[in-house]
């Protein structure tokens, strides 16, 4: 005879065992009584956040273990239970922090977890990702992934959203979950770091997965890999995402408005007078120095927390926002009208001969465009000096900027 032992949740152990043993190493019938008795006391200990562990055995003969290790599978009836200890699963203490600075920043922060619901709602209260009132009322924010999987399709789709915690959840219930927030328009990051995550790592927009813990099936899913474990470092993530979406978003509108200004200028020069104020060699020169340097100036902002307040970027939402139009068509209708002013009346203004003008029309529009650096600093602030003492490399670059023209 073979002795075979199982560990695993306590529920479906418990339910597989005939008979316990007690103080006394005597194996003793497990009536509905003791059953409810250990039943209970798994659930206290559940309550307080701790996970149940419970271990049995069962003699077998050679053909029936060779049967059993085939299937891989605990035997549906007539096992011993040995006992069952209890597992506290603690988060880190940047957990907390960083769930709220998440959803500050508009990100539902969602818990999709093997454990039973009771160690679920626990751990969800300590991280902050389920509130107390959440926990009370029924609102649908706790789920099991059986309740989850039984939804049709469209209601998978329209309660994604308000689930904080998905407790008994398989692989099949973590990729429905994901299908469905992506199907309602929502842009879905995962972390996980198992073989039973790598469906959800892969299908949704970006998957996270953690460098130390991690199983290679779940860093071979994933697009990031996480190397200290620690959730405070998706945060990180989030923060440089959104800073060079940003730094994208003002160089964009910097270079469209040097471009609609210069070509507006030189339409309405040549229709009007039959002569540009800028030659293509002067715009190249424009390009050169505002492409590269301005690049440099605009792209390389440190991400700051007012970023972290504004809400996500939607799936549909236009990278040209309609601020952005608003700050291209205001200061390059300004730049046209100053440029066009000084073609057409620089020579009786200054009184100075039309080479003069000249030099004084491409100078003015590259001083324009500096200028226009500080405007694209901030896309919606009033205030485009705002720490502009602090960002040391803006203004070296806007400095050799001027010193080269």
């Amino acid at each position: 005879m073979i002795h075979v032992h199982w560990r695993g949740d306590f529920e479906r152990i418990l339910s597989s065992c005939s008979h316990y043993y007690d103080n006394c190493r005597q194996a003793i019938v497990l009536d509905d009584q003791q059953r409810a008795r250990f039943h209970q006391t798994a659930k206290d200990m559940t309550v307080s956040g701790l996970r149940c562990i419970a271990f049995a055995h069962k003699q077998l003969s050679e053909e029936e273990y060779e049967n059993e290790r085939a299937h891989r599978k605990v035997p549906d009836k007539d096992l011993i239970l040995l006992g069952f200890v209890a597992l506290r699963g603690t988060c880190h203490p940047d957990m907390k922090q960083a769930v709220e600075i998440c959803q500050l920043a508009g990100v539902n922060v969602k818990m999709i977890t093997g454990e039973n619901i009771s160690t679920a709602k626990a751990i969800a209260l300590e991280c902050g990702i389920l509130t107390p009132a959440q926990e009370v009322n029924d609102d649908g924010s706790i789920v099991t992934g059986e309740e989850f999987r039984r939804y049709q399709e469209n209601v998978r789709t329209e309660i994604a959203e308000n689930i904080s915690v998905m407790a008994r959840s398989s692989p099949l219930d973590k990729l429905l979950l994901v299908q469905s927030l992506k199907q309602k328009g929502h842009v879905v990051a995962v972390t996980g770091d198992g073989i039973n995550d790598a469906p959800a790592l892969r299908e949704a927009d970006i998957g996270l997965a953690m460098g130390i813990q991690g199983t290679d099936v779940a860093k071979e899913s994933s697009d990031v890999i996480i190397l200290d474990d620690n959730f405070a470092s998706v945060v990180t993530v989030l923060r440089w995402g959104r800073c060079v979406y940003n730094n994208i978003q003002k160089f964009i509108q910097f270079q469209l408005t040097v471009n609609v200004a210069a070509m507006a200028i030189n339409f309405v020069a040549a229709v009007s007078t039959g002569e540009i104020p800028l030659t293509p060699a002067q715009l190249l020169w424009v390009n050169l120095i505002m492409d590269t340097l301005g690049a440099l100036a605009l792209a390389t902002g440190n991400p700051t927390d007012e970023l972290m307040n504004k809400p996500p970027i939607g799936r549909s939402d236009p990278l040209i926002t309609n601020i952005m139009w608003r700050n291209i068509v205001g200061v390059a209708s300004y730049q046209i009208a100053v440029i066009l002013a000084l073609k057409f009346k620089g020579k009786s203004i200054f009184s100075v001969d039309e080479n003069v003008v000249d030099t004084l029309i491409f100078t003015t529009f590259v001083l324009l465009q500096v200028f226009n650096q500080f405007n694209s600093r901030e896309l919606e602030a009033k205030n485009v000096f705002k720490g502009i003492h602090k960002d040391k490399l803006f203004l070296g670059i806007t400095g050799i900027t001027i010193a080269l023209q």
